[in-house]
Parts: structure tokens; C-alpha cells; sequence
């Protein structure tokens, strides 16, 4: 009887030390998978890696992929290179599906990025002179943002029309007689010094380390005005828009810790977009 005792309480003892194994591997649902993410900016970055941070103690990797414009990160998204984005707002991907016949889908807010314009020789929009040169981004709904952001400096007035997507061709009333140079995204800080002003985007401000005080306009100063086109998002292809994996990483991306991390990485003037009435994935009207 003594051995079947004990032989028993060999096997009660094995059975305690296997029970944590056992509920670490249904705790860790998802160890080993990997994540790919692309982004378009250092501090941008430096968000996601402390999504990364925190994702591995889920057991999941994220490879983070930093690009340097605004095009490369659908590309990619689109033909596979990457799982996920999170770069552009809700009216880029709009615009980017439209013109290449769609294929991703918002999965999940991210933040609010104000568009700044930025001047190295005036402190203010008032300061402009007749014929001044302003740079915008060349991109539709960026290149957009920026004179609906003058229009509401009262700098230039658009037609109604044009909606959220005017071009220089829109502008109805200029009494400066501005000229306008488009740039890609990410060529606008660089090209500063040769035009009075330039509307930038805040990721690529804040990587050129760009000072506040330099900001002569901010279209996102009060946030509760500015539309919800211009929330970011993390994006996905529309087939992998129900992937839990995915939905993982949305729900590790907002949190308290990433609206701490951006507020540190952007000095305050990134907002968090999300809210707990959200509803996943993101059912967003797309442009035809």
C-alpha cells in the first residue's frame, strides 16, 4: 500500500509540474507567428517597436519595415511582401484603392496626424507676399489636406465641389497670387529652404526633427474639428480583414501604453484615434 501511495503521489507531483507548461501553451496562443509591418517614419518606428515589445510576450514577432515614402507601403501590402501597414489615413487608402482597383482594407484606427506648414524666414501666414512659392504634397488627398488647411488659414479659397481631394486648379480665390510647387511627401522638408512655405506631414517633420516653433499653421489644432478622413489606420488585404492573428496586433496597438508612446514620440501633437466603440475591421466607404 505504501508504494501505491507513493507511486501516486509521483505521478500527483508530475501532473503539478506539467499543469503550468500546459496552460502557458493555451496562454500563448500564438507562439511562433511572425507579423510583418510597414511604416513610413523613424518615429513611427519607434511606436512599433514597443507594439513589438509587448507582442512577444504573446508570443508573437513583429518585423518592422521602415520605408521612405508614401507609395512603397501598399505595394508591398498588395503583393504580399507585407501583412500589414500602418502609415497612411482613411482617405489615402481610399484614394489608393480607387486608382488600383482596391484590395485593402482598413483594419483598425491608429492615430491623428495634424499637417503643419512650415516657413524658415516668416512667423506668420500673414507675412505672405504676392507670388510667394508654397510646396505641397503631389499626393491627391495630402496634396488636398494642404490647401483645405490654407483655405481654413483664410490663405486661398476652393471650390466647395472639389470636397475633400481640391487641387491647385480648384483654388476659386488667391489674392496672393501663390504659386505652388507639389513634391512628393517626402521631399517637402529638403525643399524648405527654397520656398517660403511648405505644408509637411508630421512623420516626416518630427524624423527631420523640425522645431515647433518653426510650424506656422496647424490644421489639427483643434482635433474635434478635423474630419475622420484623416484618421490613420493599420491596413490589410481584404481577403486577411478576419484573420485573428491580425486582429491581435490591432488590439495590441491600441492600448494605454501606445497612446503614452506616441504622446512621448510626437511630443503630444499625435491623438489617438481608436475607441472602444469600434467596430473590426473598419467598415469604411471606399471610392468607386
Amino acid at each position: 500500500m505504501k508504494k501505491i501511495i507513493q507511486s501516486l503521489w509521483g505521478l500527483l507531483t508530475v501532473g503539478l509540474i506539467l499543469v503550468p507548461g500546459i496552460s502557458a501553451q493555451v496562454d500563448k496562443d500564438w507562439d511562433g507567428e511572425t507579423v510583418t509591418v510597414g511604416v513610413a517614419s523613424e518615429y513611427e518606428e519607434e511606436v512599433w517597436k514597443d507594439v513589438a515589445e509587448r507582442a512577444l510576450e504573446e508570443g508573437i514577432t513583429i518585423d518592422i519595415v521602415l520605408f521612405n515614402d508614401y507609395v512603397q507601403p501598399n505595394v508591398a501590402l498588395a503583393d504580399g511582401s507585407l501583412d500589414l501597414n500602418a502609415f497612411q489615413h482613411v482617405e489615402f487608402l481610399n484614394d489608393w484603392n480607387a486608382s488600383n482597383g482596391g484590395g485593402l482594407q482598413a483594419l483598425g484606427y491608429t492615430y491623428v496626424a495634424p499637417m503643419k506648414i512650415y516657413a524658415e524666414n516668416i512667423k506668420s501666414l500673414d507675412e505672405l507676399q504676392e507670388g510667394d512659392l508654397i510646396a505641397i504634397p503631389n499626393d491627391p488627398t495630402n496634396g488636398g489636406r494642404a490647401l483645405l488647411a490654407l483655405e481654413k488659414a483664410g490663405i486661398i479659397e476652393v471650390d466647395d465641389a472639389s470636397g475633400v481631394l481640391p487641387t491647385v486648379r480648384d483654388i476659386s480665390k488667391n489674392d496672393f497670387q501663390l504659386e505652388f510647387e507639389e513634391l512628393d511627401a517626402g521631399q517637402l522638408v529638403t525643399a524648405l529652404p527654397d520656398v517660403v512655405a511648405a505644408a509637411i506631414n508630421n512623420n516626416f517633420a518630427r524624423d527631420a526633427q523640425l522645431p515647433d516653433e518653426q510650424a506656422i499653421f496647424n490644421d489639427a489644432e483643434k482635433i474635434e474639428d478635423l474630419s475622420e478622413i484623416y484618421k490613420n489606420i493599420i491596413a490589410v488585404r481584404s481577403e486577411d480583414r478576419d484573420n485573428p492573428l491580425y486582429h491581435k496586433i490591432v488590439e495590441l496597438y491600441q492600448s494605454e501604453a501606445t497612446a503614452n508612446k506616441l504622446t512621448e514620440v510626437s511630443n503630444g501633437s499625435d491623438v489617438p484615434a481608436w475607441s472602444d466603440s469600434d467596430q473590426l475591421p473598419l467598415e469604411l466607404e471606399s471610392k468607386e
